[in-house]
């Protein structure tokens, strides 16, 4: 292995014009990490967010971008002992993914499904961490219950539609354009509503027979909370992954008690290799086996070298993008 390696930094916060790539050392894996040679990594809103100096790394991440990777294991930490050298991984990592080489906790790294390319791996930890822990750990879906999704093209939301119906569930997404809600009715969804020309708590209420949902999945906010409440079925839960309208709302708190709702909601990057942990093993458990089955698969949208990351980083602002957008070495 070579001392150094090409990475993605940002020169300053700003739009995609401010990332650049540059030679960098290469990580070194601490007690317990494994490092991985990569050969894709995932974009996520996240790392735009972090672009626009709006979520820093936690204390000890690489500022490198990148929350997720797909490669091979090249060298061992001390005391690391869950993969052989050359084994291929996926890897949910607090930063440090857009490089040539990237260092995770071993419990935090997962093998590739079968079936699944290198490309296709680096699209799933983010979306399907992120998705396992709100919609199925947070929001407790059942089969037979209805979740709505907003964003149902976004990475998070063609991985919500999927996981949801392979459980059992009944799927209502939100989108913004009548090819984007053909797209995540083609994934499964039982019905895409789009917002900018119906009213999704409406339909989200014909659908349940006047019910509701009973878990939304929002990474919206803003007005879209008070909307939620009226959307959601008795005992129904809200779980926030993300404010596009912003953080603050002014609300009408009797739906919540009248309707006994659950509002809550969480981040991922911030939590301990521990607790991140406990959803990599329900997902080897529980989500593996169907992506081995091929009964859900991440959605890929456009593949960018990593020199062209610009260019990835302008296709997510766009919000044209259906799927994940990944670069590669």
């Amino acid at each position: 292995m070579t001392e150094d390696m090409r990475a993605v930094v940002m020169t300053r916060p700003g739009g995609p014009e401010v990332l650049r790539v540059e030679k960098r050392a290469r990580p070194v894996p601490g007690p317990g990490e494994v490092l991985i040679r990569v050969e894709a990594a995932g974009v996520n809103r996240p790392d735009v967010l972090q672009r626009i100096g709006n979520y820093a790394p936690p204390p000890g991440a690489s500022d490198v971008l990148g929350l997720e990777a797909a490669g091979a294991v090249a060298a061992l930490g001390q005391g690391a002992e869950r993969f052989r050298l050359g084994a291929h991984v996926t890897a949910l990592v607090p930063g440090g993914g857009y490089a040539e080489y990237c260092v995770a906790h071993e419990s935090n790294a997962l093998p590739i499904p079968a079936g699944l390319t290198m490309v296709e791996a680096a699209a799933v930890p983010e979306t399907f961490f992120t998705v396992w822990t709100n919609v199925f750990q947070r929001g407790a879906l059942k089969s037979g219950e209805t979740l709505l999704v907003h964003g149902g093209t976004s990475g998070i939301g063609t991985t919500a539609i999927q996981l949801a119906k392979a459980f059992g569930a009944h799927v209502v997404v939100t989108a913004g354009t009548p090819d984007k809600v053909a797209e995540c009715e083609r994934l499964g969804a039982d019905l895409g509503v789009n917002y900018r020309r119906e009213d999704f708590v409406q339909r989200t209420k014909e659908a349940t027979n006047g019910r509701g949902a009973d878990v939304i999945l929002d990474m919206v906010g803003g007005d879209y909370v008070e909307r939620n409440y009226a959307a959601a079925a008795t005992d129904g839960r809200i779980v926030q992954i993300a404010f596009l309208r912003g953080p603050k709302a002014t609300i009408n708190l009797q739906p919540l008690m009248q309707k006994r709702l659950v509002h809550t909601g969480s981040t991922l990057r911030p939590r301990s290799p521990a607790e991140k942990a406990v959803i990599a093993d329900e997902l080897l458990l529980k989500v593996w086996p169907l992506l081995e089955l091929g009964r859900c698969k991440p959605v890929i949208d456009s593949v960018f070298p990593l020199a062209d990351v610009v260019k990835a980083h302008e296709r997510i602002d766009g919000g044209e993008h259906v799927g994940k957008i990944v670069l590669t070495m």
